[in-house]
């Protein structure tokens, strides 16, 4: 993790099927390194079931855009060789690449095999409600189009531990897959809702299998040094064996040390989720917050009904900030998706401010807040209030923070700043009326005079004697406090 870093997701659920974003990506490197991003996660660049499929229903993790398969060469977003052209713009510019792995499941296979099932009840995937009987099922995985190429591994029935669709009589089901040390992964090692969550689409990849674990880890190392990418967002993690997540993390730490950057989503409010994900693995992965993503979203949506004072309960920023990730929204949470749960637009620059300029976190820049959302219901982007957020975080947002968590409806905090960046901030938000805070900046800034850069408010401020200013901030807003600019000019002459 960097420090003082932001990540930025590099893409939105509607994104054009033109095969040129891995270009615009690397035409967009030297601005985004201007604009203080520091780490860039990629949508998942493996072939899927065609140009359309956004990369989650994966086909084939050899290919990078690379073989004719599924209709096409290049994925949505490109062909290998603009990927790794991409990567290598973004290294120039010191900023790291996360790639997006889906290692749940598969899709598009090439052929159907026959092999013995259980139908299980799916708000209970530990309950039968069948006999096992012998179904036709989409799981012979054979990639004709790479011919071996990097690996030689095909994929069958027993590689798997469930699938959804019976092509014999066409009946969609969830179809757990019988025989010899077949099964859901244990309770224990995968979230329970529906009792057992391991299944959650497609060809469910088996984990207790000794050569699917074999094969997986050998990718990892495959595709870390093809591509030279700095870390995994790893998809789905509560619908994947925990034991083997700790297995592949050990491996690809061993081969590339420590600072090869993990996190993991699962989503899951809870934080007691969270905490319990985290300490299976030691607590040597990050995982996204999606806790905090929730009550800002609630936050906007309930105005002054929303007490800031409870902003951060239940969080991981709060309870683990080494191991937050934190979001504002990201392609799952955008309309129409199914986890959707979008934050209102009053209250997007808000949220911004929180996760950007906060002491603690690691924070994400969503695509489509910064580019805009397409689709059928096009949402326009924030990048000018965003812009400005992110100029304060690389310039003011150093130091100590100290909390003003003191009114239901009006918070702030300050920054103190560090050798390298000695300004710092202060910060103060409101979601009712207008409001203020009196906050420490610091007896040495005694006689200063502050302005809030977002400019939602025109008065300035001057600090007192006792090194205090009193900062205000406009209704439902947020105000950014730094030191006027001219004020640095006349004290270096």
């Amino acid at each position: 993790m960097f420090k003082n870093g932001v990540m930025m997701q590099y893409f939105e659920w509607h994104l054009e099927d033109d095969g040129n974003h891995w270009k615009r990506l690397k035409d967009d490197a030297k601005h985004l390194s201007e604009i203080g991003v520091t780490s860039v996660w990629i949508p998942p660049c493996f072939k899927g079931t065609g140009t359309q499929d956004n990369g989650y229903g994966i086909y084939d993790l050899y290919d990078l855009g690379e073989f004719d398969q599924k209709g096409t060469v290049r994925t949505k977003y490109g062909t290998k060789e603009e990927l790794i052209a991409a990567i290598d713009e973004l290294h120039k510019y010191e900023i790291q690449v996360y790639a997006d792995v889906v290692l749940n499941h598969k899709a598009g296979a090439d052929k159907t095999e026959r092999f013995k099932v259980i139908e299980v009840d799916p708000d209970d995937r530990n309950q039968p409600i069948s006999d096992p009987y012998e179904i036709e099922g989409w799981t012979e995985f054979t990639f004709p189009g790479r011919k071996g190429k990097y690996s030689d591994f095909q994929w069958h029935w027993h590689h798997f531990s469930g699938t959804d669709y019976n092509q014999e009589n066409e009946k969609k089901a969830i179809y757990r897959i019988e025989g010899q040390n077949k099964g859901w992964a244990d309770n224990a090692t995968v979230d329970d809702e529906y009792g057992n969550y391991d299944y959650l689409m497609y060809a469910d990849i088996d984990y207790s299998h000794p050569d699917v674990i074999k094969e997986i880890k050998k990718w990892a190392n495959w595709f870390i040094e093809e591509t030279g990418v700095d870390g995994f967002r790893l998809d789905a993690v509560k619908h994947i064996n925990e034991k083997f997540i700790y297995e592949l993390r050990e491996s690809i730490e061993a081969k590339f040390g420590k600072q090869f950057f993990i996190v993991g989503e699962y989503w899951d409010q809870e934080y007691a989720s969270l905490n319990s994900y985290l300490d299976s693995q030691d607590y040597k992965l990050d995982l996204f917050d999606v806790g905090l993503h929730h009550q800002l979203e609630q936050a906007s949506k309930q105005g002054n009904g929303f007490d800031l004072r409870q902003l951060f309960d239940r969080t991981l920023i709060k309870e683990h900030p080494m191991h937050a990730v934190t979001f504002v929204d990201n392609h799952d949470s955008q309309p129409d998706q199914s986890l959707e749960s979008f934050l209102e637009p009053w209250f997007k620059p808000i949220a911004y401010g929180i996760i950007l300029l906060m002491e603690k976190g690691y924070p994400v820049l969503f695509y489509g807040d910064y580019y805009g959302i397409k689709g059928d219901d096009p949402i326009e982007p924030q990048r000018e209030v965003i812009d400005k957020l992110l100029y304060l975080k690389k310039n003011f947002a150093y130091g100590v923070q100290t909390d003003y968590f003191d009114h239901e409806n009006c918070m702030g905090w300050t920054r103190s700043g560090n050798e390298e960046h000695p300004k710092g901030c202060a910060v103060v938000i409101s979601n009712s009326e207008a409001g203020y805070k009196d906050m420490f900046v610091g007896k040495e800034k005694s006689g200063l005079v502050y302005e809030d850069y977002l400019g939602n408010c025109t008065e300035a401020v001057t600090i007192d004697e006792a090194g205090n200013g009193h900062f205000i901030v406009e209704a439902g807003s947020l105000s950014v406090w730094v030191e006027r600019e001219e004020q640095t000019v006349k004290s270096a002459v």
